[in-house]
């Protein structure tokens, strides 16, 4: 190569490092191969004290150079058009967490369900009940699917999109959270991880092993292996009162008390294959494999006051088992049409099998056995999906995109209810079949209509079906909605590290499977006769419409010269059809008395808005004599009303009224050590369900603090400590029939876990 060249390419290098396209281990990495290609005058300069020189290589001895380089997590968020929130796997790994929840806990928005430190279900600015869409990989898991299935281990990175996108899909009410696995080949790697948590002086060991190497000359492959086994001990304390409406007076307290055991094993194995094929073309094979088993055992004791009513058992045990195993397949192909043209075609198959089995068994004061229900459920389910995608890059700046999305499901469960040996439900049928057809297509353009201008406009079209049949009764539903969806970003000026985001989208959420299914599931504390407006029967509604969402996103966004950033979001979303379980008096026919039955109904109209506020930066890039603390902070505010429910308090069920973060983490200087510390702040909250129902939760604090220890360049050990200051959590429930109140009170321990790991490049 030319000295010329040689010289232009070194100074292209510094470029890259100095905007972020390369970090600063690549800068690091690229810079001894572009000194070395030096000009001669540059070579011949004085060293500078301590350093040596290196002689002149001859144009002869480098054949080779090779440039890589991936944007900075920033630099992604700031070129994205629609709002996009990047979590690299440093991010990922930096607490040593044990499920992928208590990774999501820390970002804007995002709370969690359930005790803390224990991560649950995931909720972007505070809505549960399927507003959050998560997918793995771009594509929605099948029903059985969690993402503490997943260990971070397996992850490459996180994707947080806060409005939908006609690629990604609009059933995104909340938000979009995208996880990506392990990716393809970007630098050779043999690498091992071995670690343990300890909660309550149970273990719970997990190893994992990732393999990234090259394939002949062009192709590369990825593969990473994980093993984990889990060992939970929960206390249970729950306290239900019943008062008489007219004069205040309590006419039952139920008081049950006890433990439950959950122990849980699994492996997971995520690949990738490159394999190149003629020029322009590529094919990209992806196998994905969760195999999981478990076994749960329970015992509880209840107390009772007042002769409201009998006294539904005194003590019971349980104890069940349960597997789930998931197998997927992808094929990504990709070919280069001509200039500026690309065409992507996915593919995929996968298989899901859930089993459980459970066995209640109740006992008087005396410990005589009064009921035994035994309980198996046998599900499987087959899926299916393609799309295409083709993409067209216009000279005048515009990115077009189209594509076709088909995906089919099947289910097949078969449920055993035996009470005392004989079966329940017989007029339902044990088995039944479920199916779920999906067609979605789309048009997006992202333009630039100036430097300091970006817009992207997209519609999608999709439609489901879903169809339900067992012995006696069938259940179908078909939905569909059309979905146009609107971005833009604009800076000051084409250099100005600020710049302001909109978007106008619609969005919806499509009822479940198992919210369509009409087979009813009985009260455990009232099995026959009448029960208890607080122990409803349960069973589905195959009439529900899909709910529909129009939203309006608004936000600043300032990036500092050193990779920080300060930000802040609005967001407003108007909710028709609203899906809420409501629960009412039945005549059934399964039983001979009038039942209370909970149904998912569509019950009218809700609103949604919030504030997020979002800092992340070097404590040094604002103050010079500073050390170079890395800190990060989120504060975010929500709020809503259902136009149904009398106020106050009626907002969407399961959101709080806010969420904070707070971390700083450091690497010593002349020490190998790093280390850090998180709080996840969500206040207690109160709920108006309906005008007969209440609920509120206790307050949720949970800190997480790490030390990394970098034994030598390959070798580093992790310690964690997450839920430092355990407190229990506590959630309360009311419920009001014509004559009486029922108050339930359940308080949650919770305890601290501390994790050891090991890791090493071989």
């Amino acid at each position: 190569m030319p000295p010329v060249q040689l010289h232009l390419l070194a100074q292209a290098l510094a470029l890259l490092a100095a905007s972020g396209f390369l970090t600063q281990a690549q800068a690091q990495a690229t810079r001894p191969a572009a000194a070395a290609s030096a000009p001669a005058s540059a070579a011949s300069a004085p060293a500078r004290s301590g350093q040596r020189q290196v002689p002149a290589a001859t144009p002869a001895q480098l054949e080779k150079v090779e440039v890589s380089g991936t944007a900075s997590d920033a630099e992604q968020r700031r070129s994205s058009t629609a709002a996009k929130i990047v979590i690299s796997r440093e991010e990922i790994e930096r607490y040593g967490d044990s499920s992928v929840s208590e990774v999501l806990k820390r970002l804007p928005g995002v709370t969690t369900g359930g005790r803390p430190g224990r991560g649950g279900d995931v909720r972007m600015r505070g809505m549960g009940g399927g507003y959050t869409q998560l997918l793995v990989n771009g594509e929605r898991m099948p029903p059985g699917f969690s993402l503490d299935n997943l260990p971070p281990d397996q992850l490459e990175r996180i994707e947080v999109m806060r409005a939908p996108t006609a690629e990604y899909g609009a059933r995104a009410v909340a938000g979009t959270i995208n996880i990506v696995l392990k990716e393809a080949l970007k630098k050779t790697l043999n690498e091992v991880r071995a670690g343990v948590g300890i909660e309550a002086g149970r273990v719970s060991p997990n190893a994992s092993w990732t393999r990234n190497n090259k394939l002949g000359d062009k192709g590369a492959y990825t593969l990473t292996v994980s093993l984990n086994r889990s060992n939970r001990w929960d206390d249970a304390d729950t306290r239900t009162r019943w008062y008489e409406l007219a004069s205040g007076a309590e006419v039952l307290n139920q008081h049950e008390t006890g433990y439950s055991l959950e122990q849980r094993e699994g492996v997971n194995v995520n690949a990738r294959l490159q394999i190149p094929l003629a020029e322009g073309e590529s094919l990209t094979l992806m196998p994905f494999m969760i195999l999981s088993r478990g076994n749960n055992e329970a015992g509880r004791t209840l107390m009772q006051t007042g002769t409201a009513t009998d006294q539904p058992y005194a003590s019971y045990s349980s104890s069940g088992d349960g597997t789930f195993k998931l197998l997927r397949g992808n094929a990504q192909w990709q070919k280069r049409l001509g200039s500026g043209t690309r065409l992507e075609a996915r593919g995929g198959l996968g298989t899901g099998r859930f089993s459980s089995q459970g066995l209640r068994r109740e006992f008087d004061s005396a410990g005589t056995q009064t009921r035994s229900v035994d309980d198996s459920t046998r599900n499987r389910e087959n899926n299916w999906s393609l799309n295409a995608k083709v993409s067209h890059q216009l000279q005048s700046e515009h990115s077009l995109v189209g594509g076709l999305e088909l995906e089919s499901s099947r289910r097949l469960q078969g449920r055993t209810t035996l009470q005392n040996g004989l079966p329940i439900l017989t007029e339902f049928g044990d088995d039944l079949s479920a199916s779920s057809r999906r067609v979605a297509g789309y048009v997006q353009d992202e333009w630039n209509p100036s430097k300091q201008i970006s817009a992207y406009a997209g519609l999608r079209w999709e439609g489901i079906k879903t169809s339900s049949d067992s012995a006696s009764y069938q259940a179908r539903n078909t939905s569909h909605v059309l979905t146009p969806l609107l971005h833009g970003v604009w800076k000051p000026d084409e250099k100005s590290r600020n710049q302001i985001r909109s978007s106008l989208t619609r969005s919806y959420k499509a009822a479940s499977l198992q919210e369509l299914i009409a087979r009813p599931s009985i009260s455990q504390r009232f099995p026959t006769g009448g029960n208890e407006i607080g122990s409803p029967d349960r069973a589905g509604n195959p009439n529900l419409k899909p709910e529909l969402a129009t939203g309006i996103e608004l936000a600043y966004e300032h990036y500092l010269s050193k990779g920080g950033l300060l930000s802040a979001n609005l967001f407003y979303r108007r909710i028709s059809d609203l899906i809420r379980n409501v629960v009412s008096l039945e005549d059934v026919s399964w039983s001979a008395q009038k039942r209370w039955v909970s149904r998912p109904q569509n019950v009218g109209n809700a609103t949604t808005q919030g504030l997020e506020l979002e800092a992340k930066f070097r404590l040094d890039e604002m103050m010079d004599d500073a050390l170079p603390v890395q800190l990060r902070a989120n504060l975010s505010l929500f709020d809503s009303k259902v136009d149904q429910v009398p106020g106050p308090d009626n907002r969407l069920e399961g959101q709080p009224k806010g969420t904070a973060n707070f971390g700083a983490d450091y690497k010593l200087r002349g020490l190998p050590l790093s280390l850090g510390a998180s709080v996840n702040i969500t206040p207690a909250y109160k709920l108006r369900l309906s005008d007969v129902s209440s609920s509120s939760v206790g307050s949720k604090i949970v800190t997480d603090a790490f030390v990394l220890w970098f034994i030598d360049a390959g070798t580093q050990l992790r310690f964690s400590a997450n839920n430092l200051a355990p407190h229990d959590y506590l959630t309360t429930s009311s419920l009001i029939n014509d004559t009486q109140r029922q108050d339930n009170e359940s308080a949650n321990r919770s305890k601290i876990n501390w994790g050891l790991r090991l890791e090493m490049k071989l």
